[in-house]
């Protein structure tokens, strides 16, 4: 009997854990994150969010010298667990993030190259991944306890925009790299950019929200048919023949060395300033305040990256990809992600479509390439303009100018080494923007004032700084004040647990967020196909209005 009654409360925690989606009809206008339509019009849906994330979850893993395969595998994966972690009261979907391009290719030496084969030190990336996402869980455990406001004081827009830049820069060398391969291969590169372009611009309906994907299948063909022809090397399919058609992606055991560890571990901070963009963004289209589920964010994504590392693929983040598509449907149903990800987890045990993967030419690659990095690291610039950073400010001036400089400038292997610590590009430019800009504050001494007065048992202490005259800080300064006051927890953007009473999340219209304006949210990736920072970094979202 005791058994039994475990069991029926257990299946009463999870049935309120969950939502129930509320069925709505096929022509419902807007459908909430615990709502859906009738099963038909849903797979639709997830075919094309499976669509809209393809481009950046296959190119980023090939671009470290990962089996596709195996990050799409671990992407589903870890979209079931996201799923998991916020209760299904969250849409979103988890893919390969391009935040680890960079170091990893510095960690490993490797430089992608069509048709050479997996990245022989996938084991030593591997490992520094893994402690990345151990160092992430960290983060989400403080944020579910305390809140993630001291995020944002760490990482204002002033310095996610300058780290989102450098990495778009830092990697804009292999991208051309690529596509010089041959003179030919810089042709099929102009082409392929092209028809990206084109298809972004004039592309009828959804179609536009594939650019990537398509411009790519166009340049493929091109390439194919020109070899046919006796015009260019032409593809060789020799890796599919021997390719089986079922069967597990390949994996490998993370090993741990320290200079890997080094100069893959701090791309934690990006990832959890990255989550907080997509959150908000999510947020204030849906008209709901999501910030209690910030921490249950992050622990799904840390989880999902710590998953995938330890099998020896990539690690993951929120696609903002995935966001612009819920901005044009006007369908947030969290239920759509879950049989998305079925479907990436299926394609993962496909070989026979990795191998076809690893047959992109280096022009087309290249190509897409140039398209992905370049859009990276506009959107550094956006974040800025968004948030109206001011650059007569030196506070400013300082930590961009020098981040940007480190960014470009430490390229091709070039790291900073210290014994086994061994800092690259991105690297050195996150913690220089980061260090330079806490360096600078202006309100160091009411800070203390206030920390000081607060140790003695004073109710006040120094005055609450309410100066703008620095926008690059946006409220960081206002938010530090804060923070060190008595406050609710609820109200410094700590997570409180689910109950059934959130089932209703995105699904009402919360008078209090309605008013929230989209452009001052973080953005982290453009909204669309050929975005990722992902991959990348901390931002700001303005999702569905450059939709409209």
């Amino acid at each position: 009997m005791a058994v039994s009654k475990n069991i029926k409360k257990g299946a009463r925690w999870v049935s309120s854990y969950f939502p129930r989606y509320e069925l709505l009809s096929s022509h419902a206008q807007l459908v909430g994150c615990t709502q859906r339509m009738p099963m038909p019009q849903m797979i639709l849906l997830s075919l094309q969010h499976v669509m809209a994330m393809f481009g950046s979850t296959v190119v980023g893993p090939m671009l470290m010298g990962f089996s596709p395969n195996t990050g799409l595998f671990f992407s589903g994966i870890g979209t079931l667990i996201f799923y998991v972690c916020t209760g299904g009261r969250m849409p979103s979907y988890l893919g390969s993030s391009f935040a680890f391009i960079g170091v990893v290719n510095a960690a490993t030496g490797y430089h992608y190259v069509p048709g050479a084969g997996l990245n022989p030190n996938i084991d030593k990336a591997a490992g520094g991944i893994l402690i990345c996402g151990i160092i992430y869980l960290a983060i989400s455990i403080i944020v579910i306890v305390v809140g993630y406001r001291w995020l944002e004081i760490l990482m204002p827009p002033i310095v996610t925009g300058a780290v989102v830049m450098s990495i778009g820069l830092n990697l804009a060398g292999a991208a051309i790299g690529q596509a010089n391969t041959t003179g030919f291969d810089a042709w099929m590169a102009f082409a392929t950019v092209m028809a990206i372009i084109l298809i972004t611009m004039y592309a009828p309906g959804p179609l536009k929200r594939l650019p990537i994907l398509l411009g790519g299948i166009f340049g493929y063909l091109i390439y194919l048919f020109f070899g046919l022809g006796g015009i260019g090397p032409g593809i060789s399919y020799d890796t599919v023949r021997n390719a089986k058609w079922i069967g597990f992606p390949p994996t490998t055991k993370p090993i741990f060395d320290g200079s890997a560890i080094s100069l893959i571990a701090p791309v934690a901070i990006i990832l959890a300033a990255e989550n907080i963009g997509h959150v908000k963004a999510v947020g204030s289209m849906t008209g709901t305040n999501m910030d209690k589920l910030l921490g249950r964010a992050f622990l799904g994504d840390s989880l999902a990256t710590i998953l995938a590392a330890s099998f020896g693929s990539t690690g993951t983040t929120t696609y903002a990809e995935n966001i612009g598509v819920m901005s044009i449907t006007k369908i947030f149903s969290t239920l759509t992600f879950v049989m998305a990800a079925v479907v990436a987890v299926a394609l993962g045990l496909l070989p026979v479509f990795g191998a076809v993967i690893q047959t992109i030419p280096p022009g087309v690659f290249g190509g897409i390439s140039i398209v992905l990095f370049g859009l990276i690291a506009v959107t550094g610039a956006k974040i800025w303009i968004t948030n109206q950073v001011d650059f007569s400010q030196k506070r400013n001036l300082f930590p961009a100018g020098i981040a940007l400089v480190l960014g470009c400038g430490m390229v091709n292997g070039l790291v900073i080494s210290w014994g086994v610590i061994k800092i690259d590009g991105i690297g050195a430019s996150t913690l220089s923007a980061i260090i330079l800009y806490q360096l600078m504050r202006e309100d160091w001494p009411q800070v203390f004032r206030r920390v000081y007065n607060k140790v003695r048992g004073h109710k006040g202490g120094g005055s609450r700084s309410h100066s703008t005259e620095d926008n690059g800080a946006t409220s960081s300064d206002h938010v530090a004040m804060t923070i060190l006051e008595h406050r609710p927890l609820s109200q410094s953007g700590a997570s409180t647990p689910l109950s059934s009473s959130d089932s209703s999340s995105c699904n009402n219209n919360d008078t209090n967020n309605n008013n929230i304006d989209p452009a001052s949210v973080p953005m982290n990736q453009p909204q669309s196909d050929i975005s990722h920072v992902e991959r990348h970094s901390s931002s700001r979202l303005s999702t569905h209005q450059e939709d409209e």
